[in-house]
């Protein structure tokens, strides 16, 4: 059976995992608490990946918790974004490009036709910007459904960061605006189940929690002003 290597230097923390050096191809990334499901993530890494469609290459480990996956260079889109390298609405453009590629590909067990891998944490602080393009990270809340609940998932996460009234709230509600600007399949239906599953993640604090309903007010402006 695979083995996981000991870590190495701590290149950094999310909310729920930690990510370690390997070498200078591989990196692991490790949750905590013993959550997570490595190998049902690594496989959709790979399938999506086969596909053409821009996510890290994985190697197997025999973990629950422990997935090595391939080294990135470059900023995230939000670090770029701050840096000024990149300006805040190209940003949104490009979610939006990622999301409508990603929704492109079929799913991996759903016989169900209309049914897609579902990302359901696409934001600009899991796309890295490497010399090759954006690539995106972090697929463990991925599923397989409507692609109008992945729109909804990253809408509803910079409508929260937009509202927050912090430094972060202006370059938000620009991301939010240029991503919502094209034809989206966004439904009412997958807002509300977007902001349920948010309202219900274990990693929001209470102030997030209620800043969800401010969140609501603003997409449906932007989507449903009319």
């Amino acid at each position: 059976m695979p083995t996981t290597p000991p870590p190495g230097k701590l290149l950094g923390s999310g909310r729920r995992a930690d990510v370690y050096v390997i070498d200078e191809a591989w990196v692991l990334r490790r949750e905590r608490g013993g959550g997570g499901d490595a190998a049902a993530e690594g496989a959709v890494m790979a399938h999506v990946r086969a596909h053409g469609y821009p996510a890290p290459r994985v190697r197997p480990t025999g973990s629950r918790t422990d997935l090595v996956m391939e080294r990135l260079s470059g900023p995230t889109m939000l670090q770029a974004c701050l840096a000024g390298s990149l300006d805040v609405a190209e940003a949104g453009s490009i979610l939006a490009r990622l999301l409508r590629d990603l929704h492109a590909v079929p799913a991996l067990r759903s016989t169900d036709p209309s049914d897609r891998i579902l990302h359901l944490d696409l934001h600009p602080e899991n796309v890295i910007l490497t010399p090759g393009g954006p690539r995106v990270i972090d697929w463990s809340d991925a599923v397989e459904g409507d692609p109008g609940l992945d729109w909804a998932a990253t809408a509803v996460i910079l409508a929260q960061a937009a509202v927050a009234g912090d430094s972060l709230s202006a370059p938000a509600g620009a991301m939010l605006t240029a991503l919502l600007a094209g034809p989206s399949p966004l439904t009412r239906p997958a807002l509300a189940e977007a902001l349920r599953r948010r309202g219900a993640s274990p990693t929001m604090s209470q102030v997030e929690v209620e800043l969800l309903g401010r969140a609501e007010e603003l997409i449906l402006s932007r989507v449903w002003s009319g």
